[in-house]
């Protein structure tokens, strides 16, 4: 027990004994420097009295899916910007292999009393009811999962900030038409990942109307990964696409690779178009036209949300849909003559 009162004091930068009177519920002590010794408890991993688990330590989860796609740290680091300057302490939980789980991470914020949490990915109804049952506020950020509608669907008590997926296949189904593709092909992630589902959807009414029934056959689910990108990739340029919409920008950096390994230049034989405008696309080659994710808005709106409901300001949002950006650079061009000419349903051939 005194080696705990150090530790806790040595990170407050008070004494044992203020620890040990704020542990006790005994006066004396600041409100400032009590909520302070509360949170360092909660960080440390240490179990507060029983007479001060009833009390919500200013700690929220910032939950993620993983750290390797660059758009998952740069949410966390403007929400967690914003939640320090309302004073509010971020922790962050990502998935990694081999390590703690989505629902293993919700019930520790759940042990550590958290005041709220972010999702930038899906859970099962399992963990989401566990939350709402606990009476804990959370927001939903461009997470992977979707309200059904039904009255029992858990997620239906979170709102939501998401990118307009439609407006991005649109706008992006605009650009490479107006350069002359009509063999458009998409590449998004699993079948179960809500923007992904509504990627497809914005997809097929474009392309039932200037690909008929092709249009349908010329999308592809993969892992987002390079090498999921690259895999999934080969496969649409065997049906002859000459432009591709991906889901996330390293998605279209293994499309990239995919036309390379078969002697297609990029954007000469094919067209990519990525997703998200990820740090550094500016710099790959060629330099990636992506859609922009308004990364710095949604962050601080899931923010705002999430703090409305910890401190009891009624919010009728259901869902927030921000506005892409098209940012065009050099992975798009118009269409050649020899794509032009190659077989609607064969692979494209290289330039001899």
């Amino acid at each position: 027990m005194t080696r705990r009162l150090s530790e806790v004091a040595r990170r407050v930068g008070v004494s044992d004994a203020t620890v040990s009177r704020v542990l006790n519920g005994k006066p004396g002590v600041s409100d400032a420097t009590r909520q302070a010794v509360l949170t360092a408890v909660d960080v440390l991993g240490y179990e507060r009295p029983t007479q001060l688990r009833g009390v919500r330590a200013r700690l929220v989860g910032l939950v993620l899916p993983e750290l390797q796609n660059p758009i998952f740290p740069a949410l966390a680091e403007v929400a967690g910007g914003a939640l320090v300057q309302l004073g509010y302490t971020p922790v962050l939980c990502t998935r990694t292999a081999g390590g703690l789980t989505e629902a293993e991470y919700v019930s520790m914020l759940l042990d550590q009393h958290v005041s709220g949490v972010i999702f930038c990915g899906g859970l099962s109804a399992e963990e989401y009811a566990a939350l709402l049952r606990r009476g804990v506020p959370v927001v939903l950020l461009n997470a992977a999962v979707a309200h059904t509608g039904s009255a029992t669907d858990p997620t239906a008590g979170f709102p939501q900030v998401s990118t307009d997926d439609a407006a991005a296949v649109q706008q992006a189904y605009a650009h490479l038409t107006a350069l002359g593709h009509t063999r458009i092909g998409l590449l998004v992630g699993p079948a179960d990942h809500s923007p992904s589902r509504r990627k497809v959807a914005a997809f097929t009414k474009l392309a039932a109307r200037s690909q008929g029934g092709d249009g349908a056959r010329r999308i592809g689910h993969a892992l987002f990964s390079f090498e999921g990108g690259q895999a999934t990739a080969t496969e649409l340029y065997d049906q002859g696409v000459t432009a591709l919409i991906c889901g996330s920008d390293i998605l279209a950096l293994g499309a990239v690779r995919a036309a390379r390994r078969r002697g297609l230049a990029v954007p000469h034989d094919i067209s990519v178009v990525g997703y998200d405008d990820s740090a550094f696309m500016n710099y790959t080659d060629p330099p990636l036209t992506t859609l922009r994710q308004p990364i710095e808005a949604m962050s601080r709106a899931a923010v705002t949300l999430l703090v409305n409901q910890i401190t009891g300001v009624t919010s009728t949002v259901k869902e927030l849909l921000h506005e892409p950006e098209l940012v065009v650079r050099n992975s798009t061009a118009p269409l050649s003559g020899q794509a032009q000419r190659g077989p609607l349903h064969g692979p494209l051939r290289a330039l001899p």
